[in-house]
């Protein structure tokens, strides 16, 4: 039994559709299928995104905050976006970057405030200090972050602790309230040479 004799034309788009359905199957090897829908008491979403990066831009067209999330579920019901394992560059009007992390954050309606929660932490690295709170609230328009919870702030080799931190990261000014109490090591004497 001999086969048809078929065209140049035929073999060739035979091939181009066989190498064609392969590349998609191993494109959907690599994909993971999406997770479930989240839902809870502030209804159903109307949208969710998978490894999102979100970029917010001052009035003048420059970066100012930009988030990654590996999930972020937002609803219309109450205008919440919902952010798993937050992580936030802050960018103050000198350029300086300031980061922030949290278990689950929230971004408020608008996209402001956003708010880190569960072992939430704010960084300067420029002034070599970090913060470690629960709950860490930072309104991006204001360049004003604070905690109304318990903090810790270090600066090496200083520890200091409050029941409140605010700071303006635009202005470089932070302030810690009520009961606050630090620990400053003296720093080493020289001894005078003989």
């Amino acid at each position: 039994m001999t086969l048809p004799r078929l065209s140049y034309r035929v073999w060739l788009f035979l091939l181009l559709l066989a190498l064609g359905g392969g590349l998609a199957l191993l494109d959907m090897r690599d994909t993971p299928p999406p997770g479930p829908v989240p839902r809870d008491a502030a209804g159903e979403p109307d949208y969710y995104l998978e490894e999102a990066r979100l970029t917010r831009f001052d009035a003048a067209g420059r970066p100012h905050q930009q988030l990654t999330t590996p999930r972020l579920v937002h609803t219309p019901q109450d205008d919440v976006t919902r952010l798993e394992a937050p992580r936030a560059r802050l960018i103050d009007a000198s350029q300086r970057v300031w980061l922030a992390h949290g278990d689950t954050g929230t971004l408020g309606a608008g996209g402001n405030p956003l708010t880190l929660t569960g072992h939430a932490q704010l960084e300067a690295p420029a002034e070599r200090w970090h913060l470690a709170t629960e709950i860490l609230h930072y309104d991006a328009d204001a360049g004003h972050a604070w905690s109304e919870t318990p903090v810790v702030l270090r600066q090496p080799p200083q520890t200091m602790r409050a029941e409140r931190f605010d700071a303006w990261i635009d202005d470089s000014r932070a302030r810690l309230t009520d009961n606050v109490r630090g620990h400053h090591p003296p720093e080493p004497r020289e001894e005078p040479a003989s």
